[in-house]
């Protein structure tokens, strides 16, 4: 289970760390600029407190070596998302991803190149699991 400080991200501190992940670290002026353009002092306070509170979650870092101080992601997107997965795994489904991935695969129409992927995905879990199950059946 993910640690609770990260699992609860919200919509507005996602769209802070949707901003770091594409356009790289920035100040609180710039991330202000980008999501409330032409924004007030308001808009700056709160991207100041989304900040500080994604900090707190360990989800961003800052550079404090020069002003204004820069942020920086400091979790992947893939790493959220797999938090996220897991937290609704548990919540829902007693922990397994199979029924939330079954739903999610099931409801939506995969472009031709999503299904290669998750070919691929499976094909590669396949092939980590096989050398495993030849040693056991190897095994006296």
């Amino acid at each position: 289970m993910p640690p609770p400080s990260r699992r609860d991200v919200t919509d507005a501190e996602l769209s802070v760390l949707r901003h770091l992940w594409q356009n790289g670290p920035a100040t609180i002026r710039e991330l202000t600029d980008r999501l409330y353009p032409g924004g007030s002092t308001s808009a700056y306070a709160t991207v100041q407190k989304l900040l500080d509170r994604l900090e707190a979650k360990a989800c961003v870092h800052r550079t404090r070596t020069q002003v204004p101080h820069v942020f920086a992601a400091a979790i992947e997107r893939e790493a959220l998302i797999a938090q996220r997965l897991e937290a609704l795994a548990d919540s829902l489904c007693e922990g397994s991803l199979a029924p939330l991935l079954t739903n999610l695969v099931g409801r939506q129409r995969l472009s031709e190149e999503e299904r290669r992927a998750l070919r691929s995905l499976v094909d590669d879990l396949d092939r980590r699991k096989e050398p495993k199950a030849r040693r056991k059946d190897r095994e006296p």
